[in-house]
């Protein structure tokens, strides 16, 4: 089964691989010393820690390494593998959760994790496919959760200053958590899904939740986005606005979905990505750091 049917397996709710999360979060922290990789995962979790690890500190600015953060489900505990990086001096940093998309963490989000670091968070990326290629929401929650767990745990985070960010699918989870998980203090949707939900796994659609917004959010889209059309963007821009929720939408002519990363799995060098990169950053620099909002 290729990339693009699995795809749209995701936006038509047909993600039968999914599994139920308990409601309780656990952690535990430790290096990986590799991946695993089964039929139900990503191919790019196949990946080994040697080969994420060797291109990380590249930068002065930024170290990263690989750790698993174990989530409670009802049958058994999950490990999942996390990508994080972090400014290389010593500080008390805001920290950011990365969602990766549908496709699994390809290169381009080990680029982009390293950038938001040198750029002064602590950013953690973990592997939610590790166990299935369509998780149900509770799952992934459980997962966010429990990574903001482990963030808490480091002396190097502010864990009142929380930002969530997310691609894809990954978007979807930043409409739909940042109003469940009042942690979060700003989100950035990236080509989200504000309409997708009402089935088994994924029950709640992210506009359902707006009276539940409180965290102001960023939304970056392309109006050729051929998997999530930009009228609902508009529609669910429209609809926030009515209920007085601060949000602020970014929208790049001509783009298609995915922009930020290539074909290739790496991230884009365009003048679309750079300036969407900015945005992003931007306004987590003012509500993290400068407490604008």
């Amino acid at each position: 089964m290729n990339k693009l049917v699995l795809f749209l397996l995701m936006v038509n709710h047909l993600g039968a691989l999914g599994s139920t999360a308990s409601s309780h979060s656990n952690y535990e922290v430790s290096e990986t010393a590799g991946i695993e990789c089964n039929e139900t995962k990503s191919h790019y979790l196949a990946l080994s820690q040697d080969n994420i690890l060797e291109t990380v500190n590249r930068s002065s600015l930024a170290q990263a390494k690989m750790v698993n953060i174990t989530s409670g489900r009802q049958v058994y505990p999950a490990v999942y593998p996390a990508y994080t990086a972090a400014p290389a001096a010593e500080g008390n940093y805001p920290a950011i959760v990365l969602i990766h998309s549908f496709k699994g963490f390809e290169p381009g989000y080990q680029t982009l994790v390293n950038r938001i670091a040198e750029d002064g968070y602590v950013v953690i990326a973990p592997f939610w496919q590790t166990y299935a290629v369509s998780p149900s929401d509770t799952e992934v929650e459980a997962l966010i959760r429990n990574s903001i767990a482990y963030l808490e745990t480091r002396d190097d985070v502010d864990s009142e200053r929380l930002g969530l960010t997310g691609f894809c699918a990954g978007g979807r989870y930043t409409m739909l958590f940042l109003p469940h998980i009042k942690q979060f203090k700003s989100g950035v949707a990236w080509y989200g899904f504000p309409y997708v939900g009402e089935s088994e796994i994924q029950p709640d659609r992210p506009a359902s939740l707006i009276d539940q917004l409180d965290a102001p959010m960023l939304m970056i889209h392309g109006t050729r986005d051929q998997y999530s059309n930009i009228t609902d963007i508009y529609r669910y821009a429209g609809e926030l606005d009515v209920s007085d929720k601060y949000f602020e939408l970014k929208v790049y002519q001509g783009e298609p979905h995915g922009f930020m990363i290539k074909g290739d799995g790496e991230i884009s060098e365009s003048f679309v990505a750079q300036d969407a990169y900015h945005e992003m950053i931007s306004f987590f620099d003012r509500i993290l750091k400068n407490s604008a909002l």
